[in-house]
């Protein structure tokens, strides 16, 4: 999955009271009488486009992800300023995809159901499916978000990092609701995609080392350096590495095992094993045991999914249902 401080507190709502069968709150089936078929039409754009182009499963994950970590699930990400000065101009965001996949399902969606399905919900939904068709859990997501009608370049600087810490990761998270075993599992996003050399550059080249310089991170293993290194010269910052050395295709636990064995490619995933709090949870799904007692990283990525799709929701008379996912109504 496959890229800031007290501003974070400020920036998304605790969940709450996001997930209710209440009128004006989250639901299942929420567009099951006003648009029947707004999840199965999601579902058939997914799946043909990624027929044409796999790479945009990860992708469209990734897209949750920066979506409602600023601002909430909000589809403020998808807004186009023009002067630089939307969210999507961060470059927190830089690389982010699947926007064109997201606004056309939203133009089927308002052929069949005009102004009804949120193009927040489309982003959900989208990434919902991206987990199924790559071979993870099937799940149910709660929908009826409404989408924001504020996006600002610097709401995105509160974004996670490749480079931050594990102690750092932890408190982003935490303020958006999110506690260690949900950071754990949903970094465990990156078992499918890759990465572009650009986000591992200082890891392999200009690490800060405890002596004093500049060089590789010490962490790394010796023949996986070599490895990462032939795949990104120095420099390069547009070829691509998979995140999940050996398993880059199939959603499973494989990313997690290569945290444990030393072979996390971006640093912020390597961070994961070096905290007390998120080490614990990493071992606990990397055992061979676990699919048979537990925990089960499938069911549990899919309700770390929920939750994080539940981050400061905009619901009832709030916000608004755009007509086109680029721009406010």
């Amino acid at each position: 999955m496959g890229t800031a401080s007290g501003a974070v507190a400020l920036l998304l709502v605790v969940l709450g009271a996001c997930v209710s069968s209440s009128s004006g709150q989250l639901q299942v089936g929420f567009y099951s009488k006003s648009c029947p078929s707004a999840e199965s039409t999601v579902a058939s754009v997914v799946r043909g486009t990624a027929a044409a182009d796999s790479t945009i499963l990860p992708a469209l994950l990734r897209l949750q992800f920066h979506d409602c970590f600023v601002r909430g699930c909000d589809a403020s990400v998808l807004i186009k300023g023009g002067s630089n000065y939307a969210e999507v101009d961060n470059n927190k965001h830089q690389g982010l995809r699947g926007m064109d996949v997201i606004e056309n399902a939203k133009a089927q969606l308002e052929s069949e159901c005009p102004g009804v399905v949120s193009c927040a919900d489309v982003v959900v939904l989208a990434a919902r499916d991206a987990v199924a068709f790559t071979g993870g859990p099937s799940f149910d997501v709660p929908t009826g978000r409404r989408d924001g009608k504020v996006s600002n370049v610097r709401d995105a600087d509160v974004l996670p990092d490749v480079r931050d810490s594990a102690q750092v990761l932890r408190s982003k998270f935490r303020a958006s609701g999110l506690d260690d075993k949900d950071l754990v599992l949903l970094s465990s996003a990156h078992t499918v995609g890759t990465t572009a050399c650009f986000f591992i550059q200082q890891r392999l080249y200009s690490f800060p080392l405890p002596g004093g310089g500049l060089g590789s991170d010490p962490s790394i293993p010796d023949g996986f350096l070599s490895e990462l290194k032939s795949r990104c010269a120095p420099g390069d910052s547009n070829s691509r590495v998979s995140l999940d050395r050996g398993s880059e295709s199939v959603f499973d636990t494989s990313i997690l095992r290569n945290i444990r064995n030393g072979f996390a490619v971006i640093a912020s995933d390597a961070a994961l094993y070096n905290d007390t709090s998120t080490v614990d949870v990493v071992d606990s799904y990397s055992g061979l045991l676990s699919t048979i007692f537990g925990p089960y990283f499938r069911q549990d990525f899919a309700d770390s999914m929920v939750k994080m799709g539940s981050i400061g929701v905009l619901t009832g008379a709030s916000g608004e249902v755009r007509k086109v996912c680029s721009k406010f109504n």
